[in-house]
């Protein structure tokens, strides 16, 4: 169990933020392995590390956003601040509304592995042509009302699963024209609020039908996603722009071209 526990979290929380699916990553173990799914607990525990290790990383701007965008709600001068703190809410909204209106739909019908070696490889090509596309220019805080509504969509579109938040996202932005590392932490920080909404609704359908809970496994859970999490926000903003996205988008290719060798041999 402890071995189980310990490859989903470090999956969980190395995916979660790189643009390369962490759904068609999380399906390989069963496929591959047999394992069984974990349950809503341990999905709530891996989560809330990736969360916590968004958090801590971008602590700093975290409280300066939050400084401003309540001053904001006071009256005060907008700053550049203020604006990307109400970008990033704006950011979050489709996709709530998409997950509350088709959230149903797409878990029954979309989470096929056909689905998810699909979208791994059509989005992973779409992101090596926004990259090549991509003038490189704006700073997360040139994004606007406009660019965070794009971005929104985009990761309202990562409901789909194998589509990669991070990746679907880091897409737009580029296509936006920002910099790698500035449409990188536009994703990260857009991150947060989308993962706590996620897992409060998780956790308040834990409460609403409980189930047997390993503690043991769900705080192993939550360390270990906050540690891989945590070196995988510092390692992809340190490598981006030296690297760029090509690595991610063959990778994204090969997993597809894997997933769908396992599908057809089934």
């Amino acid at each position: 169990m402890e071995v189980h526990v310990i490859l989903l979290a470090l999956i969980q929380g190395f995916t979660e933020f790189l643009p390369i699916s962490s759904s068609a990553h999380l399906i390989l173990p069963s496929v591959l392995l047999g394992w069984p799914d974990q349950g809503i607990a341990f999905d709530v525990a891996v989560h809330l590390g990736s969360l916590l290790a968004v958090l801590y990383y971008f602590r700093q701007e975290v409280v300066s956003l939050t400084h401003a965008w309540a001053g904001s709600l006071q009256g005060r001068d907008a700053t550049s601040e203020s604006r990307l703190a109400w970008c990033i809410i704006l950011a979050t909204i489709p996709a709530c509304i998409i997950g509350a209106l088709f959230g149903s739909f797409i878990k029954d019908f979309l989470r096929s592995g056909w689905v998810i070696a699909i979208a791994t490889i059509v989005f992973g090509l779409l992101l090596w042509w926004a990259d090549k596309r991509a003038q490189h220019l704006k700073s997360e805080y040139q994004t606007g009302w406009r660019g965070a509504l794009l971005l929104g969509c985009a990761q309202a579109v990562a409901l789909i699963p194998g589509t990669s938040r991070s990746g679907i996202t880091l897409t737009a932005g580029l296509m936006l024209g920002l910099t790698r590392s500035a449409a990188a932490r536009f994703s990260f920080l857009m991150s947060i609020p989308i993962i706590l909404l996620a897992g409060s609704h998780q956790a308040v359908g834990l409460l609403s039908n409980p189930v047997a809970i390993s503690w043991s496994a769900m705080s192993l859970g939550i360390l270990v996603s906050f540690l891989s999490a945590l070196a995988c926000i510092h390692l992809f903003l340190a490598l981006l722009e030296r690297i760029g996205v090509l690595p991610f988008v063959l990778y994204r290719l090969g997993l597809g071209a894997v997933l769908i060798w396992m599908m057809a041999g089934q």
